[in-house]
């Protein structure tokens, strides 16, 4: 997978991750949900903020979009697509700084690169996985039409995960 696609809505900008991201990064995986959630990533500098973008970049199995408000260019946030060993599917996810939930904006990027995915048959199933106990990403999974599969286990932890599928 390799990203060179940069997308917009009304109120935001998606666009390839870059090193220029690294204030965004660190913030955002030192959040609590960021902990909570997705686990620590050793991420304490802004150095090793640029290193753990060079590796995403690497990974061809991996493709983030830094999601900016086109009104003020503030960063608030990552959309990921993630090819992980474990699962048939690619798996869409997000993660936005605390002070940005509950404004549409992590629906809002999400379903923009989903229509993209699916409409342009880039991809014809997505599949999102979260803990059981993420109400927030659930609520949003679902808003966005991605419906429960299973329930699975995978590094001794229980994982849901939801499906969505391209419509002829």
């Amino acid at each position: 997978m390799t990203n060179d696609i940069t997308l917009t809505t009304n109120r935001l900008l998606l666009q390839p991750l870059s090193e220029q991201n690294s204030e965004l990064i660190h913030t955002l995986v030192n959040t609590d949900g960021w902990f909570r959630f997705i686990g620590n990533r050793n991420v304490n500098s802004n150095a090793d903020a640029i290193t753990y973008i060079q590796n995403i970049m690497a990974n061809t199995t991996t493709i983030y979009w830094t999601v900016t408000l086109k009104e003020t260019q503030t960063a608030i946030g990552v959309v990921t697509l993630i090819k992980r060993t474990y699962l048939e599917h690619t798996d869409i996810g997000f993660a936005f700084l605390p002070e940005f939930f509950n404004k549409g904006y992590a629906y809002e990027a999400t379903h923009k690169i989903l229509t993209h995915l699916l409409h342009n048959n880039l991809a014809t199933h997505i599949l999102a996985v979260t803990l059981p106990d993420n109400s927030s990403s659930i609520r949003l999974i679902e808003k966005l039409g991605l419906k429960f599969e299973r329930e699975m286990e995978s590094n001794n932890e229980v994982l849901h995960v939801y499906k969505i599928s391209k419509t002829t």
